[in-house]
């Protein structure tokens, strides 16, 4: 049977890094406060020449570039932002052209911080259906865009950046063994919009709006959530825990990191975190913390990795991988 096997992975980041400290004269919070809630103690933030497509076309350049490949070699981009450039067109097609290519095709997938984890499953299923051989997943956001710098309730959380993978059509004999994307499990509930959603859009103000969270009632939902699609994918694939090498979670919070991972049996020194390097990257956030643990040689070929995200909406969703 055709797997989609990971060929490369890329990162990209803004030149400009906000410690917590620096909030403390904008809001009325604390290095302290923000580390022992979050687990964030840096964060990115773009400069009016760095946009989503900016990042997402290196991300994705890095990508290419540690699979070996050129533009070329590529039959379709799925990025996945809550953060274009522009309304229209999608910013897929923007990086589409910066990149040089002139064939394929790109589109947008908007699930929030699991957009990443959407769009590995949409490319897997493009490539299985025979429609590309390889497909460039691009995360990339710019959430300081949308922040609104007064609330420190959400402020202090997100960062910008962008991560990539290249996925390419392998053959595999339908058991576990087989490198590529194995299992996965999707879901969402549009019962929770206003639990974590941004007071605008085209459509209803016309403007672009600020992000809006109720912080504790999206981490009284979140645990639960993940856990429920990970437990699916794990029966999908006919896995437990046990047989993970790695976990790379939505770097949202480490709290709720740690929280999934216990509940799910999942040991301490499996979890890939970088939350407090990067902040929360929404649909950036997973794809850059598995540029991370490639880079530094953690996850390995043959590695069993799962992939796990929560977004507004709300939307979840957990991905399985033989690397």
């Amino acid at each position: 049977m055709i797997r989609s096997v990971v060929r490369g992975t890329g990162a990209a980041l803004p030149r400009r890094i906000m410690k917590n400290a620096d909030f403390e004269g904008m809001v009325e919070t604390s290095d302290e406060w923000i580390a022992q809630r979050t687990g964030i103690r840096q964060r990115h933030i773009a400069a009016d020449d760095e946009t989503t497509a900016s990042l997402g076309e290196a991300a994705a350049r890095a990508a290419l570039a540690n699979a070996g490949l050129t533009p070329d070699d590529i039959d379709l981009i799925v990025l996945a932002t809550s953060t274009p450039n522009n309304t229209f067109p999608a910013t897929a097609v923007e990086i589409q052209n910066r990149l040089g290519m002139q064939h394929g095709f790109a589109f947008d997938m908007q699930a929030v911080c699991s957009g990443f984890v959407y769009a590995v499953t949409t490319a897997d299923l493009y490539i299985r259906g025979g429609l590309a051989k390889r497909v460039l997943v691009i995360g990339s956001e710019t959430f300081s865009r949308i922040l609104d710098w007064s609330d420190r309730s959400t402020c202090v959380l997100f960062g910008d950046g962008a991560g990539a993978i290249v996925l390419e059509a392998g053959e595999g004999d339908g058991t576990i063994a087989d490198r590529g994307v194995l299992a996965a499990s999707l879901r969402s509930d549009g019962t929770h919009k206003e639990k974590l959603f941004v007071d605008g859009g085209p459509s209803t103000t016309g403007t672009v709006g600020h992000l809006r969270m109720e912080g504790r009632e999206v981490f009284k939902h979140a645990v639960g959530m993940i856990t429920d699609v990970i437990e699916a994918t794990f029966s999908a694939a006919g896995i437990t825990a046990d047989d993970l090498d790695w976990f790379v979670p939505h770097q949202a919070n480490k709290r709720i990191i740690d929280a999934s991972a216990k509940k799910l049996g999942i040991a301490e020194q499996k979890v890939v975190v970088t939350v407090d390097l990067h902040g929360n990257t929404s649909a950036a956030s997973v794809p850059l913390a598995l540029s991370v643990a490639v880079a530094d040689r953690r996850i390995k070929k043959g590695d069993l990795v799962l992939l796990e995200a929560m977004g507004g909406g709300f939307t979840w969703g957990a991905v399985l991988v033989r690397w």
